[in-house]
Parts: structure tokens; sequence; C-alpha cells
């Protein structure tokens, strides 16, 4: 081997290693990505979850909204899940997503000014976690649930709407 492939070879070693030691970060959700979502969720029933690593009623919750997004996927449901996990806790935030069996699009909450986020999404939401909307096909916020929320009053909601 010259030395040119060598260093050719080293420099795509240094790549490749680079790009498994970082894994690819969740998307940001703000108030503007947030509208994005709803605008183009239109047409499905929209599922979105705040919850948090932190959380314990959230990570007690996650496997069975991944179960129940699952069911009724081919019906029309839509599940997005948006951590308020710190961006420094991306790693813990995604291998809990992985190990909860979640493989809906998920962000992580960074908005500019959080108390302007959270009541442009609910006026009577606190930020509390979980937090579940449920939005019509339309883009219309039907429902809110906040706090520990029955699964079978969940998928009710969900299934007059599909």
């Amino acid at each position: 081997m010259t030395r040119r492939q060598s260093l050719a070879a080293l420099a795509g070693a240094s790549v490749s290693a680079g790009l498994t030691a970082q894994p690819k970060k969740l998307p940001l959700m703000n108030e503007a990505g947030y509208l994005k979502l709803l605008a183009g969720a239109k047409g499905k029933v929209l599922l979105v979850n705040f919850w948090a690593t932190w959380c314990v009623p959230c990570r007690e919750e996650m496997p069975a909204l991944a179960k129940l997004e699952a069911r009724l996927k081919a019906k029309g449901l839509m599940l997005v899940t948006i951590s308020a996990d710190e961006p420094e806790d991306d790693a813990t935030t995604q291998a809990f997503l992985k190990k909860s069996g979640i493989t809906v699009p998920s962000y992580l909450k960074q908005a500019a000014n959080d108390e302007k986020f959270i009541s442009s999404i609910e006026g009577k939401w606190s930020g509390a976690l979980p937090a579940l909307f449920l939005y019509d096909k339309a883009g219309k916020k039907a429902n809110s649930f906040i706090g520990e929320t029955d699964l079978k009053v969940l998928e009710a909601a969900i299934t007059k709407l599909l």
C-alpha cells in the first residue's frame, strides 16, 4: 500500500468512526415547527405526545402509545413525540425511544420562550407532563389529555375521529 493509499484509508476510517460515534440528533421543535407539523398532518388524526425521560408516567405510557399507534396507523392515526429533555440528554432520549418501540417522528422541544410555546398549544396547559394533544383530520384540536391518561379513554377519542 502506498503512502497516499494509507492516508486515504486512514481518512476514510476516521470519517466512518466519526459517523458512528456521533448519533443523529433529534430534530428541534419550536412554535413555527409545530405549526408546520399540524399543517403537514392534515388528512390524518394526529396525536402529539409531550414527554420526558425524567417523567415516570411518561415513561410508563410510552410503550402503550407505540402499540396504539401501530394498531391504528392503517386507519389514519399519526403519533408524534416531542421530548422536553435537555439537548445534552439527546442520546438518553433516543435510547429510551428505541427501547420503548417508538419509531414515529420524534422531536426535542426547544422554543425561544417556553411559556409562549406552551400557551400557543393549549392556553390552559401549564407545561405539565405527560401531555397528549389530539387533532382531527382537518388539523383542529379535538382533545387535550394532561397528566396520566387512561388509554381506553384516549383510544375511544381517537376512534371517534378516524
